[in-house]
């Protein structure tokens, strides 16, 4: 079966078989730029929380990671406004997913800190924005990264850096 996110398809329409956690053959058998190119083939499922949150996978390259993400209604403040934690996940997102794409296969990753500056309010009606991370420094045990959240037109809504802890093969 195909995974891929279909631009007719919105991810709330996927099929359950299409969303979950990898297996851990996966994970060990590949590095993590090539679990990132699966998800973009259509080859591996879509996270769950992608699902949820309604942000997707659109590039990835060594040390760059690249989501979209449609805000909307449900993910609304009391004060009418897009929560921040949907940006900080997305930032967060970002980040670690630039710095899977420079492990090796088995090892895998968490973040330590996510910081997040919100530069903008995010609406329901704002469409489609952009959250672009990528790897300031590989280290061997840590890694550190940074994110940018815009919108439709380039304007910043959020940027953020994250602290990643590598997790060495169990």
């Amino acid at each position: 079966m195909r995974y891929v996110r279909d631009r007719e398809l919105t991810l709330k329409d996927l099929p359950d078989e299409a969303v979950g956690p990898l297996d851990r053959a996966a994970i060990a058998s590949m590095t993590g730029l090539e679990i990132m190119q699966g998800w973009l083939a259509g080859r591996l499922p879509v996270p769950p929380m992608n699902r949820t949150l309604d942000f997707t996978l659109v590039e990835a390259s060594e040390g760059v990671a690249v989501f979209d993400g449609e805000p909307s209604a449900d993910l609304l403040n009391p004060l009418g406004t897009v929560h921040g934690g949907w940006a900080l996940t997305l930032i967060d997102s970002a980040c670690g997913c630039a710095a899977f794409t420079i492990l090796p296969a088995g090892v895998g990753y968490t973040s330590v800190e996510t910081k997040v500056n919100f530069t903008r309010a995010i609406l329901p009606d704002s469409g489609v924005v952009r959250c672009a991370g990528r790897v300031l420094s590989p280290g061997r045990q840590i890694i550190t990264t940074d994110a940018m959240l815009t919108d439709r037109e380039g304007r910043l809504l959020a940027h953020g850096t994250s602290t990643i802890m590598v997790l060495p093969q169990r």
